[in-house]
């Protein structure tokens, strides 16, 4: 067992005199909470599709909207969260983040079709994106030494791990024994513990009336985001030279343009560009995006081939998924080894190449391919991820100025999940057709493997040239 592992019987869960967790604790709790719920939502969803798609009807674009709804508010929004923490105080905007997140999930359980459960989902990923951020800044408030932090940091990450492993296993059984809708009643208990901790016990932080809110740049971004999702999810059923998919791809090109205008022009923009004149900043963002791409978009194709071409039923796809989501915590614990023995970026390198080569080796898969078949493969594609997201995030937040390092990180995490995004609709499009089914599957498994070792090549070359100073 890691050292690492066991140095989690250290973490800072403190006792009073009277034998119970004191408030910093249970802070702590609160936000593990917060950040848990909000990466459970990531996993859960994929071994409802099959389910959802028989109750309400439609195709594979439908269910591609109900995943890519939750991401593109979580990506679109995550900047402007942190800075509205910041003005208004990040326990305020927390709670509020909770009791939004929980009141979306209530709405997404008893939606009576899938126009309402895709806008239930986008208003549960406005409530993810205020979540993450504002669920660090309380920390931050809370753990004032650094050490300590660290290590509250660490229990915050790894219960979001471990809720991401949980999540097809919990969701399949909860599918099996009482329906597709359990999986979001779920969320109602561990938001009202969560909020009642919070109120309790978080304490406020600093209240920064002079952060504004870029609300012009906001509207960009969703735009932009919102239309190059829906005209490649619909590019997939209608095709790429219809009408609405070409307005909708040149409407994303205006307002990515219109976005990128107005962050270097105003004062306090959400993205400052000028973080991007650090060249590992940007080569760090650039993985991210690239990764998500590949993984999460296999994520989405293989939950329908274990359930649609497979037959396997929401149970059996749930358990299919918990080895590949159970590698990625251990890889996660040694990582900062490897990356200390080999260098950061060199570990980012073996990680995407590792996903890669068990990108490859799925191409061959077939309708009724053993599960035991694909197993190994299954497993290198999240254990290369598991390895290379630790030095991913620490090179990033290394390479800019520590003041800014909150921002960078708000880009990082726009960044990925702008990646998950892409990749659930570009692959979604791929496999729209159950006719086509397997050929998609093939072509988005090579085109992953492209785009990891895209990745790689990107960190692995680009961080060989000798760094401008700052």
């Amino acid at each position: 067992m890691p050292a690492e592992f066991l140095q989690l019987q250290s973490f800072p869960i403190k006792w009073n005199a009277r034998g119970a967790p004191t408030a910093t604790s249970l802070t702590l709790a609160a936000m593990s909470l917060g950040y848990g719920v909000v990466q459970l939502d990531v996993t859960i969803v994929n071994t409802a599709l099959d389910a959802m798609g028989k109750t309400l009807g439609g195709g594979v674009a439908e269910l591609q909207w109900v995943v890519s709804a939750y991401t593109i508010a979580f990506a679109a929004f995550i900047l402007t969260a942190g800075a509205l923490g910041d003005r208004i105080g990040a326990k305020r905007i927390f709670m509020v983040g909770f009791a939004i997140f929980t009141a979306a999930s209530l709405a997404c359980a008893l939606s009576p079709d899938a126009i309402v459960l895709i806008g239930a989902r986008l208003v549960q990923g406005l409530a993810a994106a205020i979540l993450v951020p504002n669920s660090l800044a309380l920390l931050n408030h809370a753990y004032t030494d650094d050490r300590a932090r660290g290590r509250a940091v660490a229990v915050w990450a790894a219960g979001a791990s471990l809720a991401l492993t949980a999540g097809p296993c919990v969701g399949g059984a909860l599918i099996t024994l009482v329906g597709w809708r359990a999986i979001f009643l779920v969320n109602l208990p561990i938001g009202l513990t969560g909020l009642w901790l919070s109120w309790l016990y978080a304490g406020e932080t600093t209240r920064a009336r002079s952060r504004e809110i870029d609300l012009p740049g906001q509207l960009a971004a969703i735009g932009a985001l919102g239309s190059l999702a829906g005209a490649v999810i619909e590019a997939g059923a209608l095709g790429c030279d219809h009408p609405a998919v070409i307005a909708a791809f040149v409407a994303s090109a205006v307002l990515a343009t219109l976005f990128v205008w107005r962050e270097s022009r105003t004062t306090q923009p959400m993205l400052p560009l000028s973080l991007f004149s650090h060249r590992l900043f940007t080569l760090t963002t650039i993985v991210g995006l690239l990764v998500n791409i590949a993984i999460y978009g296999l994520i989405f194709v293989l939950s329908l081939y274990f359930q649609r071409i497979n037959g396997l039923s929401a149970w059996w796809t749930g358990l299919a998924f918990v080895p590949m989501m159970g590698a990625v915590l251990p890889v996660n614990l040694l990582a900062p080894r490897l990356a200390e023995r080999i260098g950061p970026c060199p570990t980012i390198v073996v990680g995407a190449s590792i996903s890669a080569l068990g990108c490859l080796g799925l191409v061959w898969i077939a309708a009724g391919t053993s599960y035991w078949a694909i197993l190994v493969q299954m497993v290198a594609i999240s254990g290369g991820l598991g390895l290379l997201v630790p030095p991913l995030t620490a090179t990033l937040l290394g390479s800019v100025e520590k003041a800014r390092s909150g921002i960078a990180a708000g880009v990082l995490n726009a960044t990925r999940q702008t990646g998950s995004v892409l990749g659930v609709a570009l692959f979604g499009s791929l496999i729209a057709s159950d006719r086509a089914f397997m050929a998609g599957l093939h072509q988005s498994l090579i085109i992953s493997a492209a785009v990891l070792l895209i990745a790689a090549a990107v960190i692995g070359l680009g961080a060989r040239r000798p760094a401008r100073p700052m």
